[in-house]
């Protein structure tokens, strides 16, 4: 249970501090603007996947987001790195932007199962009625 919570909080940590840098990018660097028009997206794509961005790692540290909305927050980054292998594959961005992708892709698998261990082995806390 220790080793689970604590790759868990590192992949989960890791990846959250990997996001939230990307939408710093996104709001602040020039260059991320290059980007996205070279991808072909509006820049007020840019601003609002930031927007989302910082939402959804909100949604994986706070510990009081748990069910639906961790699920939707998993759900929601998984669909942003997808797409992001995709466009970046179909505008012909070399291999190390996908192998990066792809990484984030794993820690954000493994923070997930590991997410799910964790809250398998906790106590179900029930209401007894007498």
């Amino acid at each position: 249970m220790k080793s689970t919570k604590i790759i868990y909080w590192a992949t989960t940590g890791l990846f959250s501090l990997m996001i939230f840098g990307s939408a710093m990018g996104y709001l602040f660097a020039p260059q991320m603007a290059e980007a996205f028009a070279k991808l072909g997206f509006p820049q007020y794509f840019r601003i609002e996947l930031a927007i989302f961005k910082i939402l959804g790692v909100v949604g994986l540290l706070l510990p009081a987001a748990k069910g639906r909305v961790k699920e939707w927050t998993y759900a929601g980054f998984g669909i942003v790195i997808i797409s992001a292998l995709v466009a970046h594959i179909a505008t012909g961005d070399g291999p190390a932007i996908w192998v990066s992708t792809l990484i984030s892709g794993a820690i954000l698998v493994t923070s997930y199962l590991n997410y799910h261990k964790l809250q398998a082995a906790s106590p179900v806390k029930t209401l007894v009625t007498a």
